[in-house]
């Protein structure tokens, strides 16, 4: 009786002890490490706090750290992780291209890579892709300066000016093929002219998402291309931080905001700024993404592979990193607008009222 009790005791023990080594969730062990781009968009705060929280609750040890937009520090910061025995990496890239060397030796030693939001390029260790369906953000983004420039400027023909985002982002190729995809038949049937002829986007770039570059290259299109009295009816920009640079550009040359000349905006991120325009009538609208999925669809991933299992995934053919397709979840995007703010960013919760000013 006492070697059965003996046997049970220490069969108890191992699998306690292989439990405590597991990859899934209530393992306090497993470090997974969490690298966003910056803290000076609050859309990168709530993926990271969101994501850190959520693997936290499923018992794992995050180390959670943002690069503040200088590409160096995100490779120091990731290879900190690595030493620190990070099993699994979940990374929103600066400039993907400049995490190569490291990624590669990380994937080497079986670490698992999730690319989060923005895709890794030019490596084979990337394992999934966890992000929204970026060219159908795009797409949407165009539809709604369409959709504005119809309300608010009549049948056309319009006048349009171009954003596009970091040249360094892979994403901001996507959303301007996307948005290109509505608007190319429009200007070769020339229901839309792009007044300053800045339409690819080698011209039309920002780098960093920065808004004040934004606001730099909208204050110079206006200066050469409208100071003759050229209406201008609308600009595509793929990011509420250029919107509100671009803005405050428009303001500036002398367009009135309320008034029948005000150009139609658009943006992407729903951040809280500039619900504050879209209420306003400043901005025509913005692309939801709710970063609270996107945070889920990337935790689902990190315990999946530490169990051992296949992340759930809806794409297999979109994303070429250049070495290889990187299997990917695709969620699904918003337009945001002054008809239905109130609900899908306010009544789901995504922000407060008092987050808006």
């Amino acid at each position: 009786m006492k070697r059965t009790i003996a046997i049970l005791v220490s069969l108890a023990l191992v699998i306690a002890m292989v439990a405590a080594c597991g990859g899934g969730g209530g393992s306090g062990s497993t470090l997974v490490g969490i690298s966003m781009p910056t803290q000076s968009s609050e859309r990168w705060i709530m993926d990271g706090n969101t994501l850190k929280d959520i693997l936290e609750e499923r018992g794992f040890e995050v180390d959670l750290q943002y690069a503040e937009d200088v590409i160096q520090t995100q490779v120091t910061q990731v290879e900190a992780m690595l030493a620190r025995g990070a099993k699994v990496l979940v990374i929103a890239a600066i400039d993907a291209s400049t995490l190569v060397p490291v990624l590669d030796a990380a994937g080497e030693d079986g670490v698992y890579i999730i690319a989060y939001d923005r895709l890794l390029i030019d490596t084979d260790a990337v394992s999934y892709y966890a992000t929204f369906d970026n060219v159908k953000v795009g797409e949407l983004q165009a539809q709604s300066l369409v959709d504005g420039l119809n309300q608010h400027r009549g049948p056309g023909p319009w006048n349009v000016e171009l954003f596009a985002g970091s040249p360094d982002d892979t994403n901001s190729f996507f959303f301007f093929n996307g948005a290109m995809n509505v608007l190319q038949p429009l200007i070769n049937q020339g229901q839309i002219t792009i007044v300053s002829g800045q339409d690819t986007q080698e011209q039309v770039g920002t780098l960093r998402w920065d808004g004040a570059v934004a606001q730099d290259r909208m204050d110079a299109v206006l200066a050469a291309n409208y100071a003759d009295g050229t209406p201008l009816h609308g600009v595509l920009s793929p990011y509420d931080g250029l919107s509100r640079g671009i803005i405050s550009a428009l303001t500036a040359f002398g367009f009135q905001p309320g008034t029948d000349d005000w150009p139609v905006v658009t943006g992407q991120d729903a951040e809280a700024a500039s619900i504050s325009l879209i209420r306003t009538g400043e901005q025509f609208s913005t692309i939801l993404k709710d970063t609270r999925d996107l945070a889920r669809v990337a935790a689902d991933m990190v315990e999946a592979l530490l169990d051992g299992r296949q992340p759930e995934i809806n794409d297999t053919s979109t994303y070429n990193n250049g070495v290889k397709i990187v299997p990917s979840y695709l969620l699904v995007p918003h337009t945001v607008d002054a008809t239905n703010y109130q609900r899908l960013v306010l009544d789901s919760g995504y922000l407060k009222e008092t987050d808006i000013h």
